[in-house]
């Protein structure tokens, strides 16, 4: 699938979350997303930088303008050396924290993309990777 555009983000601190949001609605308008699909994708990039930084221990997520089969969209992808998740399929059902917030983050961005993966290794890391297409 070619890239057209990609850019990098380190998640340290919580203004990197604002950064990613900030990123990610630039590179959803260039797209051409929709307002609700901005909307969307900024929303789940917020949940998933937030989780990068508090569950990960920080980490980065990749920003790249996609093309396949003549449509263009925005993939993301989050990379921690954090913990890792135990249990991916309890973690993305709503309700579930292993923190404090409310348990909407992975689920929540799952239903906001178009596609959606994880991949987690405990004492490793996890991987999440979303898109949203026009």
């Amino acid at each position: 699938m070619p890239t057209t555009k990609t850019e990098r983000l380190e998640i340290r601190l919580s203004d990197d979350v604002v950064r990613v949001r900030q990123l990610t609605r630039s590179l959803a308008v260039e797209v051409g997303l929709s307002l609700v699909d901005q909307t969307k994708i900024v929303t789940a990039s917020s949940e998933l930088a937030r989780n990068t930084l508090d569950y990960g221990g920080g980490g980065q997520v990749t920003v790249e303008i996609v093309e396949q089969g003549g449509r263009r969209g925005l993939r993301l992808t989050f990379d921690d050396k954090g913990p890792g998740i135990a249990d991916v399929e309890q973690a993305l059902k709503d309700g579930f924290t292993s923190g404090k917030g409310m348990g909407l983050g992975l689920g929540g961005a799952k239903r906001l993309s178009n596609e959606f993966s994880i991949e987690s290794k405990l004492g490793e890391g996890t991987k999440v990777s979303i898109a949203r297409w026009k």
